[in-house]
Protein backbone atom coordinates (compact mmCIF):
# COMPACT_ATOMS: atom_id res chain seq x y z
CA UNK A 1 0.00 0.00 0.00
CA UNK A 2 2.53 2.34 0.83
CA UNK A 3 5.46 0.59 -0.86
CA UNK A 4 5.00 3.29 -3.33
CA UNK A 5 4.63 6.23 -1.34
CA UNK A 6 8.62 6.27 -0.08
CA UNK A 7 7.92 9.77 2.44
CA UNK A 8 5.16 8.57 3.94
CA UNK A 9 6.40 4.46 4.58
CA UNK A 10 9.80 6.36 5.98
CA UNK A 11 7.54 8.50 8.51
CA UNK A 12 5.81 5.71 9.52
CA UNK A 13 9.06 3.37 9.83
CA UNK A 14 10.97 6.73 12.01
CA UNK A 15 7.18 6.50 14.22
CA UNK A 16 7.29 3.07 14.76
CA UNK A 17 10.99 2.85 15.99
CA UNK A 18 10.69 5.64 18.21
CA UNK A 19 7.48 4.29 19.72
CA UNK A 20 8.97 0.92 20.54
CA UNK A 21 12.59 3.40 21.24
CA UNK A 22 10.17 4.88 24.28
CA UNK A 23 8.63 1.58 25.43
CA UNK A 24 12.01 -0.71 25.57
CA UNK A 25 14.57 2.03 26.69
CA UNK A 26 12.93 5.27 27.74
CA UNK A 27 10.18 3.97 29.54
CA UNK A 28 12.38 1.86 31.86
CA UNK A 29 15.07 4.44 32.58
CA UNK A 30 12.02 6.16 34.29
CA UNK A 31 10.62 3.07 36.09
CA UNK A 32 13.86 2.09 37.48
CA UNK A 33 13.45 5.03 40.25
CA UNK A 34 10.26 4.37 41.09
CA UNK A 35 10.29 4.36 45.06
CA UNK A 36 7.85 1.09 44.55
CA UNK A 37 10.75 -1.16 43.23
CA UNK A 38 12.69 -0.32 46.49
CA UNK A 39 13.91 -3.30 48.02
CA UNK A 40 13.78 -2.39 51.86
CA UNK A 41 17.24 -2.78 52.47
CA UNK A 42 18.80 -0.89 49.89
CA UNK A 43 19.65 3.06 51.67
CA UNK A 44 20.13 6.26 49.79
CA UNK A 45 23.74 7.37 49.62
CA UNK A 46 25.57 8.76 52.60
CA UNK A 47 27.34 12.46 51.64
CA UNK A 48 30.51 10.75 51.25
CA UNK A 49 29.59 7.52 49.22
CA UNK A 50 27.97 10.19 47.20
CA UNK A 51 30.94 12.27 47.10
CA UNK A 52 32.43 9.13 46.05
CA UNK A 53 30.18 8.37 43.33
CA UNK A 54 30.66 11.69 41.55
CA UNK A 55 34.71 10.69 41.83
CA UNK A 56 34.06 7.45 40.03
CA UNK A 57 32.23 8.68 37.26
CA UNK A 58 34.73 11.55 37.12
CA UNK A 59 37.66 9.43 36.54
CA UNK A 60 35.73 7.47 34.10
CA UNK A 61 35.95 3.74 36.07
CA UNK A 62 32.38 3.36 34.29
CA UNK A 63 34.14 3.21 30.80
CA UNK A 64 36.25 -0.29 32.08
CA UNK A 65 33.85 -1.43 34.96
CA UNK A 66 30.07 -2.91 34.50
CA UNK A 67 27.93 -2.46 37.50
CA UNK A 68 25.40 -5.62 36.64
CA UNK A 69 25.69 -8.80 37.48
CA UNK A 70 23.32 -10.16 34.54
CA UNK A 71 21.48 -13.29 35.10
CA UNK A 72 23.85 -15.34 32.95
CA UNK A 73 25.96 -18.51 34.82
CA UNK A 74 29.20 -16.95 34.03
CA UNK A 75 28.20 -13.93 35.53
CA UNK A 76 26.80 -15.39 38.68
CA UNK A 77 29.28 -17.66 39.11
CA UNK A 78 32.22 -15.33 39.12
CA UNK A 79 30.57 -12.15 40.55
CA UNK A 80 27.67 -13.20 42.50
CA UNK A 81 23.61 -13.65 42.79
CA UNK A 82 22.16 -11.45 39.39
CA UNK A 83 21.37 -7.38 40.45
CA UNK A 84 17.28 -6.56 40.61
CA UNK A 85 16.03 -3.56 39.64
CA UNK A 86 15.14 -2.33 43.55
CA UNK A 87 18.72 -2.04 44.01
CA UNK A 88 19.21 1.06 41.71
CA UNK A 89 16.27 2.95 43.27
CA UNK A 90 18.62 5.83 44.33
CA UNK A 91 21.36 5.19 41.12
CA UNK A 92 21.00 9.00 39.12
CA UNK A 93 22.89 7.91 36.69
CA UNK A 94 22.73 4.44 35.96
CA UNK A 95 26.34 3.07 35.75
CA UNK A 96 25.30 -0.56 34.51
CA UNK A 97 27.44 -0.39 31.70
CA UNK A 98 27.96 -2.95 28.58
CA UNK A 99 31.91 -3.53 28.38
CA UNK A 100 34.15 -5.33 30.80
CA UNK A 101 37.68 -4.01 30.52
CA UNK A 102 38.27 -4.37 34.15
CA UNK A 103 35.89 -6.65 36.49
CA UNK A 104 32.15 -5.84 36.99
CA UNK A 105 31.74 -3.88 40.16
CA UNK A 106 28.01 -4.79 41.35
CA UNK A 107 29.47 -6.69 44.29
CA UNK A 108 32.41 -5.58 45.08
CA UNK A 109 31.31 -4.03 48.81
CA UNK A 110 32.63 -5.78 51.74
CA UNK A 111 34.46 -8.28 49.09
CA UNK A 112 37.52 -7.10 50.66
CA UNK A 113 38.74 -4.55 53.50
CA UNK A 114 38.88 -0.58 53.43
CA UNK A 115 43.05 -1.12 53.59
CA UNK A 116 42.57 -3.82 50.45
CA UNK A 117 41.29 -0.74 48.16
CA UNK A 118 43.17 1.76 49.14
CA UNK A 119 46.35 -0.06 48.04
CA UNK A 120 44.76 -1.39 45.24
CA UNK A 121 43.42 2.16 43.80
CA UNK A 122 47.34 3.75 44.82
CA UNK A 123 49.04 0.54 43.14
CA UNK A 124 47.14 -1.97 41.34
CA UNK A 125 49.28 -3.92 40.14
CA UNK A 126 50.39 -4.28 43.42
CA UNK A 127 47.45 -6.52 44.38
CA UNK A 128 46.77 -7.89 40.87
CA UNK A 129 49.74 -8.14 38.98
CA UNK A 130 48.43 -8.26 35.70
CA UNK A 131 46.03 -5.52 35.92
CA UNK A 132 46.49 -3.03 33.28
CA UNK A 133 44.54 -0.46 35.83
CA UNK A 134 46.14 3.12 36.15
CA UNK A 135 47.32 4.28 39.77
CA UNK A 136 45.09 6.69 41.50
CA UNK A 137 47.30 7.68 44.28
CA UNK A 138 46.50 10.81 42.75
CA UNK A 139 43.16 10.92 44.89
CA UNK A 140 44.86 11.31 48.21
CA UNK A 141 44.18 15.15 48.41
CA UNK A 142 41.43 16.74 50.28
CA UNK A 143 37.70 16.45 48.97
CA UNK A 144 35.78 19.24 47.81
CA UNK A 145 32.60 19.32 50.41
CA UNK A 146 31.33 22.67 49.18
CA UNK A 147 28.34 21.22 46.79
CA UNK A 148 27.57 18.43 49.27
CA UNK A 149 24.86 19.39 50.69
CA UNK A 150 23.21 21.11 47.56
CA UNK A 151 23.56 17.35 45.97
CA UNK A 152 21.82 15.53 48.87
CA UNK A 153 18.82 18.18 48.22
CA UNK A 154 18.81 17.85 44.75
CA UNK A 155 18.78 13.98 45.60
CA UNK A 156 16.29 14.09 47.74
CA UNK A 157 18.55 11.53 50.27
CA UNK A 158 17.92 12.11 54.04
CA UNK A 159 21.39 13.43 55.80
CA UNK A 160 21.97 15.38 59.69
CA UNK A 161 24.24 18.11 60.16
CA UNK A 162 26.36 15.13 61.51
CA UNK A 163 26.63 13.70 58.41
CA UNK A 164 27.86 16.32 56.55
CA UNK A 165 30.47 16.98 59.20
CA UNK A 166 31.82 13.62 58.95
CA UNK A 167 33.13 14.28 55.60
CA UNK A 168 35.04 17.12 56.20
CA UNK A 169 38.67 16.13 56.53
CA UNK A 170 38.28 12.95 53.78
CA UNK A 171 40.16 12.92 50.97
CA UNK A 172 38.93 12.07 47.60
CA UNK A 173 39.98 8.47 48.29
CA UNK A 174 38.34 8.09 51.69
CA UNK A 175 34.93 8.90 49.27
CA UNK A 176 35.90 6.48 46.38
CA UNK A 177 36.36 3.60 48.81
CA UNK A 178 33.23 4.55 50.80
CA UNK A 179 31.47 3.86 47.55
CA UNK A 180 32.67 0.71 46.67
CA UNK A 181 31.89 -0.69 49.87
CA UNK A 182 28.52 0.64 49.33
CA UNK A 183 28.21 -1.47 46.01
CA UNK A 184 25.82 -4.25 46.44
CA UNK A 185 26.40 -4.32 50.33
CA UNK A 186 22.59 -3.83 50.72
CA UNK A 187 21.66 -7.03 49.99
CA UNK A 188 22.36 -10.20 51.83
CA UNK A 189 23.37 -12.31 48.77
CA UNK A 190 27.18 -13.37 50.17
CA UNK A 191 25.25 -14.72 53.15
CA UNK A 192 23.37 -17.02 50.98
CA UNK A 193 26.11 -17.81 49.11
CA UNK A 194 28.79 -18.92 51.85
CA UNK A 195 26.30 -21.05 53.45
CA UNK A 196 26.13 -23.27 50.65
CA UNK A 197 30.13 -24.00 50.78
CA UNK A 198 30.21 -27.42 51.74
CA UNK A 199 32.89 -28.63 54.71
CA UNK A 200 35.50 -30.96 54.12
CA UNK A 201 36.91 -33.04 56.29
CA UNK A 202 40.37 -34.23 55.67
CA UNK A 203 43.48 -32.55 53.50
CA UNK A 204 44.15 -35.43 50.92
CA UNK A 205 47.68 -33.65 50.80
CA UNK A 206 48.49 -33.63 54.34
CA UNK A 207 51.38 -36.22 54.32
CA UNK A 208 52.65 -35.21 50.50
CA UNK A 209 54.99 -32.30 51.15
CA UNK A 210 55.66 -32.87 47.12
CA UNK A 211 52.92 -30.27 46.95
CA UNK A 212 53.68 -27.66 49.17
CA UNK A 213 55.74 -26.15 46.21
CA UNK A 214 52.68 -26.10 43.84
CA UNK A 215 50.93 -24.41 47.34
CA UNK A 216 53.00 -21.99 47.55
CA UNK A 217 52.86 -20.79 43.93
CA UNK A 218 49.17 -20.60 44.00
CA UNK A 219 49.58 -18.36 47.45
CA UNK A 220 52.06 -15.81 45.85
CA UNK A 221 49.67 -15.73 43.20
CA UNK A 222 46.37 -15.49 44.89
CA UNK A 223 47.17 -14.80 48.52
CA UNK A 224 50.27 -12.81 49.11
CA UNK A 225 49.27 -9.94 48.03
CA UNK A 226 47.18 -9.18 51.21
CA UNK A 227 48.99 -11.71 53.27
CA UNK A 228 52.25 -10.96 52.95
CA UNK A 229 54.64 -13.06 50.70
CA UNK A 230 56.44 -14.34 54.06
CA UNK A 231 52.98 -15.27 55.12
CA UNK A 232 53.55 -12.48 58.24
CA UNK A 233 50.74 -9.95 56.66
CA UNK A 234 49.81 -7.22 55.62
CA UNK A 235 45.79 -5.98 54.54
CA UNK A 236 45.31 -9.40 56.17
CA UNK A 237 46.13 -10.95 59.02
CA UNK A 238 49.86 -13.20 59.48
CA UNK A 239 49.34 -16.90 58.40
CA UNK A 240 52.44 -18.03 59.66
CA UNK A 241 52.53 -20.37 62.03
CA UNK A 242 48.40 -21.08 61.75
CA UNK A 243 47.26 -23.71 64.06
CA UNK A 244 43.79 -24.36 63.16
CA UNK A 245 42.29 -27.19 61.55
CA UNK A 246 43.28 -27.94 57.84
CA UNK A 247 39.27 -27.96 56.97
CA UNK A 248 38.38 -24.82 58.51
CA UNK A 249 41.62 -23.31 57.03
CA UNK A 250 40.07 -24.69 53.95
CA UNK A 251 36.69 -23.37 54.22
CA UNK A 252 37.93 -19.84 55.28
CA UNK A 253 39.50 -20.09 51.06
CA UNK A 254 36.85 -21.83 49.54
CA UNK A 255 33.59 -19.54 50.95
CA UNK A 256 35.41 -16.33 52.43
CA UNK A 257 35.38 -14.64 55.09
CA UNK A 258 32.41 -12.23 54.86
CA UNK A 259 33.23 -10.33 58.59
CA UNK A 260 37.10 -10.24 57.68
CA UNK A 261 36.15 -8.94 54.01
CA UNK A 262 38.13 -11.87 52.70
CA UNK A 263 36.46 -12.90 49.22
CA UNK A 264 35.44 -16.62 48.39
CA UNK A 265 38.36 -18.31 46.20
CA UNK A 266 36.48 -21.56 46.07
CA UNK A 267 34.88 -20.99 42.23
CA UNK A 268 38.61 -19.44 41.05
CA UNK A 269 40.99 -21.90 42.07
CA UNK A 270 38.81 -25.15 42.90
CA UNK A 271 39.34 -27.33 45.72
CA UNK A 272 42.66 -29.03 44.62
CA UNK A 273 43.97 -26.07 44.78
CA UNK A 274 43.16 -24.69 48.07
CA UNK A 275 43.94 -27.91 49.34
CA UNK A 276 48.07 -27.36 48.43
CA UNK A 277 47.56 -24.34 49.64
CA UNK A 278 46.37 -25.37 52.89
CA UNK A 279 49.09 -27.84 52.46
CA UNK A 280 51.63 -24.55 52.22
CA UNK A 281 50.26 -22.24 55.18
CA UNK A 282 49.88 -25.36 57.52
CA UNK A 283 53.74 -26.44 56.49
CA UNK A 284 54.92 -23.55 58.53
CA UNK A 285 53.31 -24.73 61.69
CA UNK A 286 54.50 -28.36 61.18
CA UNK A 287 57.84 -27.82 60.74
Amino acid sequence: MFEKKPVILLLLAAATIMVGTVITMIMPFKWINDPKLAIASVKPYTPLQLEGRDIYIREGCNNCHTQTVRPLLSDTERYGEYSKAGEFVYDQPFLWGSRRTGPDLARIGAKYPDAWHYKHMRDPQSMVPRSNMPKYAFLDRPLDTSLTEKKMKTLNFPYTQADLQAVSGKSEMDALVAYMQKLGNDIPWRQSQQAQVVGEAKNPYQDNLAVIPEGKKVYDESCAQCHGKDLKGEVGPPLIDLDKPDAQVFNSIFGGIQTGGMPAFGSSLGKESIWKVVTYIKSTHRR
